[in-house]
Parts: C-alpha cells; sequence; structure tokens
C-alpha cells in the first residue's frame, strides 16, 4: 500500500511528513463541532482515494457516546 515511498528521495520523503504532519495538526487543533465529524480532508492525504462512508451506531447510541466523551472533558 505504501509502495511509493520506496520511488521517493529524501527532499520528497520529507515533503510528504510535513503535509502529513500539517493534516495531522490541522485535525489536532479542530474545535467546536468540527471534532464531531468524519475529516475526509485528513483521510485524503493517503495516496489511496476511497470514498469513505462511515459507519455509525443507531443514533441515541451515537448521541449517548458523544454526550460521555463531552463528559469526560469536564466542566
Amino acid at each position: 500500500m505504501d509502495e511509493d515511498l520506496r520511488d521517493m528521495n529524501p527532499n520528497e520523503l520529507i515533503a510528504e511528513v510535513k503535509k502529513l504532519r500539517a493534516g495531522i495538526r490541522a485535525h489536532r487543533d479542530a474545535t467546536g463541532h468540527e471534532l464531531c465529524w468524519h475529516v475526509p480532508e485528513l483521510w485524503n492525504l493517503l495516496p489511496e482515494k476511497v470514498e469513505p462512508r462511515p459507519e455509525v451506531p443507531p443514533k441515541e447510541e451515537f448521541l449517548l457516546q458523544c454526550r460521555k466523551y463531552r463528559d469526560s472533558l469536564g466542566d
């Protein structure tokens, strides 16, 4: 799956790492409702392109787990 890395020179590898780090930082620094959604921008940093369809539990269970997560943050 990561065969493309073998063909990259050191400068290309460094650029790839910087791109991935920027994507991870953007996700880490997300706030508000951005934390609750799937993140195709992050997934699109991968070389393989797919159309992800997130599977989520039924609505009541989903909302319960969101509430547990929010409560775990305190205040």
